[in-house]
């Protein structure tokens, strides 16, 4: 996603994303957890390895992304039908965060359907202040790592990475990409909770996230 990538305007921004990469802390807006409050779940313990992307499931929404951008989300089926869904839908949450960063609009189909909430709040003012910085994003993102962590009555804690290592701000008005030197910090970790609606998607609510996370570092290419 984009991620506000390392740049002057990442700083305050809280990199947008934690999209564009490089954001102005190592640690996002409180509220993810790898257990649900108040749930007794055990938490599942091999990540899920690459697989399938948005663009292979059936039925799979449409994103609108401008030609400069990819987004690829690996993951596979864990065997669990709610965990299963909780994966999709949480790839398609990080589909739609690029989608709105690109569009400069937070408000979209895909960011409504699939954040809710604090989190939702949150990213629709981060696209907001991107746009008035001059800036949108471009270049390739790379998800992988989904692992749900806890179920228990329609809601769901769990967890991906982020490969920001491609991904950089771009100068709305000229056009200039903000090239930067690849780090560690390029690789992040969010954290999440998640809540069925009564659609049966399941909408990211509360998030947190941590760059340069061993975990993914380990899974990069």
């Amino acid at each position: 996603m984009a991620t506000i990538r390392r740049g002057a305007a990442a700083a305050g921004l809280l990199a947008s994303l934690v999209l564009v990469t490089g954001c102005s802390s190592d640690a996002g807006n409180g509220g993810g957890g790898d257990r649900i409050e108040g749930a007794g779940g055990a938490a599942t313990s091999a990540p899920a390895s690459p697989s399938a992307s948005a663009s292979r499931d059936k039925d799979a929404p449409a994103f609108d992304l401008p030609s400069d951008i990819t987004v690829t989300a690996d993951r596979e089926a864990t065997g669990d039908a709610t965990k299963d869904a909780v994966l999709r839908d949480l790839s398609y949450a990080a589909h739609a965060r690029v989608e709105a960063f690109g569009a400069g609009k937070g408000q979209t189909v895909n960011m409504n359907r699939y954040f809710a909430a604090n989190a939702l709040v949150y990213w629709v003012k981060r696209v907001e202040e991107f746009k008035k910085d001059g800036l949108t994003v471009t270049g390739g993102y790379r998800y992988y790592g989904f692992e749900v962590t806890d179920v228990a009555k329609g809601k769901a804690a769990a967890r991906y990475c982020e490969d920001q290592s491609k991904a950089y701000n771009k100068v709305i008005k000229s056009g200039e990409v903000q090239r930067t030197r690849p780090s560690d910090k390029d690789f992040v970790l969010y954290t999440v909770q998640t809540a069925r609606d009564s659609a049966g998607d399941w909408q990211v609510t509360q998030q947190s996230w941590k760059k340069g996370d061993a975990t993914c570092l380990q899974g990069q290419r």
